[in-house]
């Protein structure tokens, strides 16, 4: 059974950071890109940033310059860092993984918070 888990998520105060882990079952294979997307309340899921298989990435205008998507090959995890965040920022963030066979797999989601 294929599993994506997400870690890190919390409250901050604005301007803090935060950094989002995604931690997959290992039997995916084929990936075309590793994203982050998110969900505030009452709004769309949106793209935060991906890293597609080719290593190039993409980012929305909202976290580019702030926000960095990578892969930690040892711990086999993709990790978000968020830097700066805003009191724009709240909502469940989810990792998104898309195979090149079109296999679609999203993880439960982490809360962000973002309060003074």
């Amino acid at each position: 059974q294929v599993r994506l888990v997400e870690s890190g998520g919390g409250l901050v105060p604005p301007g803090g950071s935060l950094r989002l882990s995604c931690a997959d079952s290992g039997n995916i294979s084929g990936v075309y890109s590793r994203g982050w997307f998110r969900q505030a309340p009452g709004k769309q899921r949106e793209l935060v940033a991906r890293l597609y298989r080719s290593g190039t990435t993409d980012y929305s205008d909202s976290a580019r310059g702030r926000f960095t998507i990578s892969r930690d090959n040892a711990e086999d995890t993709r990790r978000l860092q968020m830097n700066s965040l805003e009191p724009e920022d709240p909502a469940v963030y989810y990792c998104r993984y898309v195979t090149m066979g079109a296999a679609d797999y999203w993880g439960q989601g982490t809360q962000v918070t973002v309060s003074s």
